[in-house]
């Protein structure tokens, strides 16, 4: 048989029936159990094979799959995973992902309704951050392509010709606040500007970007012969969550006529709710922003976006005539633009789906109200570092990640703590540096994280930390 196809697919459709009841049993108890475990030695010897000659049965490979990866799986779907910015997903979204599978749609362009779908989302995304309707965007795997394509549309924005010409010698620079994200200086050295391009600007109290700093670089650097061409804001710190003051930093914009793009990797969807809305005046007026619906969106890995405000700007960045895609009038080949006018790539899957799915199942509203609670129990888990002696809070919370430390230990001891927890199945915090000491980072994004959560947290860590020091709580206090 040439084809891949069964002859008879009864035992196939029988064996899929099976996952999905099995898909949404875990599902419904997504809190049982341990958050991670680590794989065994035996289970990973089982992916180290060559490459098979011949096949084996779907019923046989399931089997695998449910005995050595499904229990050492990411855990980001359980409710006790808060140590890095990932979204849960939901069970629509699992639904959306096998439709979209099924369906096969490449979406890098031509006339199909998936590319209608992706153009919606582009339009509903961009209703997110507040730019018009008739901003562009394309839905990539997540903001590091984002920023890299803001970063790619903002410098030809400020000369086309570096298609042609490349950027060397244009003393391109650009500037974020030193606690941006790491895909920030990647996007510059992957761009051809070199991470020298990207000048790194300190931090207030508040962990939001220095204003004054930031206008005295600018001055110094036009000074020295250098051309600034963009400011990058942050909506929501990866450390602490802190947003910068994007409505000063679009002033400051303005007046330098430097093109404005804010990483809203997760914040951007605190735009949802009607409590934290305020704190992201600004990014409206930006010239494009980066937003990640797999975080806060709980869509499912993976499903990041930019949307950039002026469409020409962006398709003049990207946009190819070829050949082999050349555009019509009618037929399949019609319907332009197509999402590869705005993006590196071609080949896409349907990532629009489960977007759309998503955001169609839920609707904003209720999206913003899940967003408000992660808040809320990020406030409560500050609440209770505060009440507690053995606790000290080592940045301010302004959405939903708090940094936090057991007082009187050493960086060393936190770390082993931080792993000594995840591997206990409790729970899954991770670590980051607040002004050069190591703290506990609970990121809480998961819509299933509820107080009892955070109160499991605190306890595997008081429990663990004194057994670490002899025994006793007053060990760590």
């Amino acid at each position: 048989m040439a084809g891949l196809d069964p002859e008879d697919f009864s035992s196939l459709r029988a064996l899929g029936h099976l996952m999905l009841d099995n898909i949404f049993d875990r599902a419904e108890r997504m809190g049982d159990g341990p958050v991670w475990r680590p794989m065994p030695p035996e289970e990973r010897a089982r992916f180290r094979g060559a490459l098979p000659t011949s096949g084996t049965g779907a019923e046989k490979l399931y089997d695998l799959c449910r005995q050595a990866i499904v229990p050492y799986h990411n855990g980001n779907t359980h409710p006790g995973f808060m140590g890095w910015v990932q979204g849960a997903g939901t069970p629509v979204g699992i639904l959306a992902e096998l439709l979209a599978a099924s369906l096969n749609d490449n979406c890098g362009g031509r006339d199909h309704a998936a590319i209608e779908v992706e153009r919606q989302v582009i339009r509903w995304a961009a209703e997110i951050v507040g730019l018009p309707e008739t901003s562009s965007g394309v839905l990539v795997t997540g903001s590091s392509l984002a920023n890299f394509i803001a970063v790619i549309t903002a410098s030809r924005a400020r000369d086309p010709a570096f298609r042609q010409t490349g950027v060397g010698g244009a003393g391109l620079v650009g500037y974020a606040a030193s606690t941006a994200h790491g895909c920030i200086p990647r996007a510059f050295d992957l761009a051809g500007l070199g991470t020298g391009a990207l000048r790194s600007v300190p931090v207030d109290g508040a962990y939001r970007l220095r204003l004054d700093v930031l206008a005295d670089q600018i001055a110094a650097d036009r000074a020295s012969g250098f051309t600034p061409f963009m400011v990058i804001g942050t909506a929501g710190s990866v450390d602490c969550g802190a947003v910068d003051d994007l409505a000063a930093i679009a002033d400051l914009c303005a007046r330098e006529n430097l093109w404005l793009h804010v990483d809203g990797a997760f914040g951007a969807f605190g735009r949802l709710s009607p409590t934290h809305s305020a704190l992201f005046a600004g990014m409206e007026r930006a010239d494009s922003v980066a937003l990640d619906f797999h975080k806060w969106g709980q869509v499912p890995y993976d499903a990041g976006c930019i949307v950039v405000r002026d469409a020409a700007l962006h398709a003049r960045a990207f946009a190819q005539s070829l050949d082999y895609l050349q555009r019509e009038d009618r037929g399949l080949a019609g319907n332009a633009p197509w999402f590869c006018d705005f993006g590196p790539d071609l080949s896409r899957g349907f990532r629009a789906l489960k977007v759309w799915m998503t955001l169609s199942h839920y609707g904003s509203a209720r999206m913003g109200a899940m967003v408000e609670e992660c808040c809320a129990v990020a406030g409560y888990l500050a609440e209770r570092v505060r009440a507690d002696s053995r606790f000290e809070l080592l940045a301010p919370v302004a959405l939903n990640i708090v940094c936090f430390a057991l007082r009187g230990i050493s960086d060393a001891l936190t770390a082993e703590l931080v792993k000594d927890v995840q591997e206990s199945g409790v729970a899954a915090p991770s670590t980051t540096r607040i002004g050069g000491r190591l703290a506990i980072r609970a990121a809480i994004v998961n819509h299933r994280t509820t107080r009892a959560t955070i109160d499991a947290l605190l306890a595997a860590l008081i429990e663990i930390a004194a057994r670490r020091g002899g025994g006793t709580d007053e060990a760590v206090s």
